[in-house]
């Protein structure tokens, strides 16, 4: 039996590109950004509302400082076997929409967490748990993406951190840590931007512990320099009362019920 290959693609379509020594690297599963659809375009999946966010974030960052390096990179990778024998299909479709990729990856299913650690990757986005948790458990941070992902907007990046992710002692000592430094390169991008009209928010959920919970949320990102846009205290209110309206891309950490 041939030995499977991992395949990187380039995107003769993609922005400038960015050294991976500045770039923050976020890999997305193509399930979650492309539909299952008949035709010869793949459907918008639900993370296209965020790589469209993503790729605003770039140009702005470029409009501010066109030398600016420190900015997102996006891997496409791909997984599953049938999608990995629709290549092109695949390509023809993120140039349809619009969507300037940096490149795409075609591990196999088994070692696809290889392909992120190689790729240096600082967070991954599927809406696969099984993929969620097995990439968590080689170190690589992760999060998932659900139908509320579809409802966020395009022209602005909003993510959100939960104080569990942040504070609690429970969480694994790695995972806080790779939160708290994705925190604070999103803190370094957003203070690019001025208070008003930036293409990135940072928001901080605190489901349970009142205020002083929040506070000391608060404290611990402002000593990783990042300064938050909005901040919200549940005080024990189910969080997906909220989670519409703020509609956050993604959550950084699992929220407290």
């Amino acid at each position: 039996m041939e030995a499977e290959v991992v395949q990187t693609v380039a995107n003769p379509d993609a922005i400038p590109q960015v050294g991976d020594e500045k770039a923050l690297i976020v890999a997305v599963s193509v399930g979650a950004v492309f539909a299952a659809e008949e035709g010869e375009v793949y459907g918008a999946g639900v993370a296209f509302p965020l790589l469209q966010a993503v790729q605003t974030v770039n140009e702005r960052l470029l409009q501010v400082d066109p030398s600016e390096s420190e900015r997102f990179q996006v891997i496409l990778i791909c997984t599953n076997r049938g999608h990995q024998r629709q290549k092109e299909r695949l390509q023809s479709s993120a140039k349809a929409h619009g969507l300037h990729k940096h490149r795409f990856s075609f591990p196999c299913e088994d070692d696809f967490t290889d392909t992120l650690r190689e790729n240096k990757v600082h967070l991954f986005l599927t809406t696969d748990s099984t993929e969620a948790t097995r990439a968590a458990n080689q170190g690589v941070l992760s999060a998932l993406l659900d139908p509320l992902s579809a409802s966020g907007p395009s022209e602005q990046l909003r993510v959100l951190f939960c104080a569990d992710a942040i504070l609690d002692p429970g969480q694994k000592t790695g995972t806080r840590e790779a939160v708290q430094a994705l925190a604070s390169r999103l803190g370094r991008m957003r203070r690019r931007f001025g208070l008003a009209d930036s293409p990135l928010s940072l928001v901080l959920l605190t489901s349970h512990g009142g205020l002083s919970r929040c506070r000391s949320a608060l404290k611990t990102l402002r000593s990783d320099g990042v300064g938050v846009d909005e901040a919200y205290c549940l005080g024990g209110t189910p969080r997906g009362l909220i989670l519409p309206l703020l509609r956050p891309h993604f959550l950084l950490g699992a929220a407290e019920e």
